[in-house]
């Protein structure tokens, strides 16, 4: 029997193209391979609405005017059974006389978990599973954190200096760290389904916040916590084409919430009982409207909400070579602790140098546990 190594392998290359597409679908790679080992067809998800990896390799292997009959589907997410905006991908695959399946990961999806690899094996497909299952989870760590959690995987990003300083007294912060970490963190923020700040960040400095430093074929959805609703309606996050804008208040405000609505925001109340917005319960109604990936961009204060109600899973951690000294603004402001035990305990997940800057990413220990 052919090595599927190789093969998934190349699968995952390929799902790893839809990580700023796919959203809020699983980013998925399909190669479809013959008992010898030649590649018949091959694609990823597309942008959703559009078809899956399967299809997409259906059709490569067909406009080449390859016979799948009988040949092996190498895919790193199994099959859907469901009927959503496209058909089951279960169904093409038999159509099609595919006769093994070689998937990374059981799909954590309720409407599929399983399913698609029991309408494969009663149509006397041979499925197996398991190859690449790491790597396939980790691209679709938002996917499986909406599924199973019912809520976004949230990952908080800054840039530093290596005394923790994130801005000075002054409130200045541009640029701490030099172009290319920049623009790396424009690539994790395409790969989110929404951006968050809060309301200190969109008076005090008017941003954006879309993806300018690459090239990306949709702008992640934006969040701004604004419990109460002073937003202007002149800000430039209204500028952004093609992305939803959400904003959640602690309190109502009709005439302020209807002007919102007007210039095309969704303005959401979720007051906790200290008068903010519930932060637990905005992170549900975001997973409810299908955002898998949060990127969390905000001011020392609302970070520290994030951390003090435990609903950060990762951190982003821009660190320049560089000393800020003290009476300036760092990370987070939460605390202060009576015990070291009361610390966030995390791991760490990666560290990369970027020009003159390090990239590190830590997760909270056990978080990624579900």
């Amino acid at each position: 029997m052919t090595d599927a190594a190789p093969f998934i392998t190349q699968a995952l290359g390929l799902a790893a193209q839809a990580l700023f597409l796919s959203n809020p679908n699983p980013r998925v790679g399909c190669v479809i391979a013959s008992g010898a080992g030649a590649v018949l067809g091959q694609g990823f998800t597309q942008q959703a609405g559009g078809p899956h990896a399967e299809v997409v390799a259906l059709r490569d292997a067909a406009a080449s005017g390859n016979d799948v009959r009988g040949a092996t589907a190498y895919v790193t997410l199994e099959p859907c059974a469901h009927q959503g905006r496209t058909g089951p991908c279960c169904d093409a695959l038999i159509q099609a006389g595919i006769g093994r399946v070689v998937a990374s990961i059981e799909d954590p999806n309720p409407l599929v978990g399983g399913q698609g690899f029991a309408r494969l094996r009663a149509a006397g497909i041979d499925v197996q599973v398991g190859p690449g299952a790491q790597q396939s989870r980790e691209l679709n760590i938002g996917f499986f954190s909406r599924m199973v959690r019912g809520m976004p995987w949230v990952r908080m990003k800054a840039a530093a200096s290596l005394d923790g300083v994130t801005a000075l007294a002054n409130g200045t912060s541009q640029w701490i760290t030099a172009p290319a970490a920049r623009a790396d963190g424009h690539a994790w923020r395409a790969r989110a389904c929404a951006v968050l700040t809060g309301i200190g960040t969109v008076l005090e400095d008017d941003p954006l916040l879309n993806v300018r430093e690459v090239a990306t074929p949709r702008q992640p959805h934006l969040v701004v916590v604004d419990s109460r609703l002073q937003t202007p309606l002149g800000a430039r996050l209204f500028d952004v084409p093609g992305r939803r804008v959400f904003i959640y208040a602690a309190d109502g405000h009709p005439d302020r919430a209807q002007a919102l609505r007007a210039r095309g925001a969704t303005v959401i109340v979720l007051p906790n009982a200290r008068g903010k917005v519930d932060l637990p319960a905005m992170l549900r109604d975001l997973g409810a409207n299908g955002v898998n990936e949060l990127h969390l961009e905000a001011g020392h204060k609302l970070n520290g909400s994030f951390l003090r109600e435990g609903l950060v899973d990762e951190l982003l951690l821009y660190l320049a070579p560089l000393l800020l000294g003290s009476g300036a603004h760092g990370l987070a402001s939460w605390g202060p602790l009576q015990a070291l035990a009361d610390g966030v305990r995390m791991e760490f997940h990666g560290m990369q140098q970027l020009g003159p800057d390090l990239r590190l990413i830590a997760r909270v220990a056990g978080r990624a546990d579900f």
